[in-house]
């Protein structure tokens, strides 16, 4: 019951994930830009939209590096291959979070569709969207957690990195040494992101593929699989980028032995970056991710569709 849509979903999911990952890689190290570890709260948490002033009263904003610059730094300093660092994590993190939510939607939109048109209401496809997600994430976290650790890895001065060698020895190095439940960090902003994600980016597809359909504005073909694929990347990425930002800056967060966390929660996470970056922060990556959403969703429901072709007799 119901397999066939996770597979069709988990082959989808895997191609647009590699296809789409050095996006993914430069988004993340654009949300960790800014961040500041000091141990000494008071430096850490400036006020919102302050600026740096030198002895002679100048002030100077923070400087911002954009996608293109930070994807140039990553080729200078580590190489091109240097692009894909994390890609392990990512297959596993597609094979696990993505699969689970793809082929739960798929069932749930078979039970909740309406006999006679085959479509299901908007609300519902929000529903499933919003239940598949959260699911499917909770699955999906401990590759997560490594793949943002592995991508973050290079803008790390070198005696502090953790050079983890595969996605398997960041898992199995973060259980040693951090417990279990590290493997966890982050969890409910990854569930609550895949909850947004993929309620917009599913519901949306289907609805406004329906749409098109309906007003015979395009034929069912590659062009109206473009069109809503890329609407829905953009809907995805608005909704779900603050809370990107924050899972981000969660999980990559070092905690010393005998020391207090840099960050104690989300909320937590959420407030110390808005005080000492502005409001603004929390749309850090924004470029990149509405960059990588959009090649991303494009390529998973392309391939979606034609793996359904070939699987139809199956």
């Amino acid at each position: 019951m119901g397999v066939k849509g996770f597979v069709e979903g988990g082959i989808a999911s895997i191609v647009a994930g590699c296809a789409t990952h050095p996006l993914d890689l430069i988004k993340v190290r654009m949300q960790l830009q800014g961040e500041n570890h000091a141990p000494n709260p008071v430096q850490t948490v400036r006020p919102a939209l302050a600026f740096q002033t030198t002895q002679s009263g100048t002030i100077h904003a923070p400087p911002r590096v954009g996608p293109i610059a930070v994807g140039i730094r990553i080729v200078q300093h580590d190489g091109a291959a240097a692009l894909f660092s994390g890609v392990s994590a990512t297959v596993l993190r597609q094979t696990l979070y993505s699969t689970t939510r793809m082929g739960l939607y798929d069932i749930m939109k078979k039970k909740w569709s309406d006999p006679n048109t085959g479509n299901m209401p908007l609300l519902r496809k929000i529903g499933a969207g919003l239940l598949a997600g959260g699911i499917g994430a909770a699955v999906g976290n401990p590759a997560d957690v490594a793949m943002v650790r592995m991508q973050a890895d290079g803008r790390l001065p070198p005696a502090q990195r953790r050079n983890y060698k595969s996605v398997i020895d960041a898992i199995s190095q973060m259980s040693k040494s951090e417990g279990i439940t590290s493997l966890w960090r982050g969890s409910s902003l990854t569930v609550n992101r895949a909850m947004l994600v993929t309620a917009s980016q599913l519901a949306s597809y289907d609805q406004i593929k329906e749409t098109i359909l309906e007003k015979g504005v395009m034929k069912d073909g590659l062009g109206t699989h473009v069109t809503s694929s890329f609407a829905a990347g953009f809907v995805a990425a608005v909704a779900s980028n603050p809370v990107d930002v924050i899972k981000t800056r969660v999980m990559n967060m070092k905690v010393e032995p005998g020391m207090a966390p840099p960050y104690a929660g989300a909320i937590d996470c959420a407030m110390k970056t808005v005080r000492s970056e502005g409001p603004m922060a929390l749309y850090k990556g924004f470029i990149p991710t509405i960059s990588r959403q959009g090649p991303f969703t494009v390529v998973l429901f392309v391939t979606l569709e034609q793996v359904r072709k070939l699987l139809k007799d199956f």
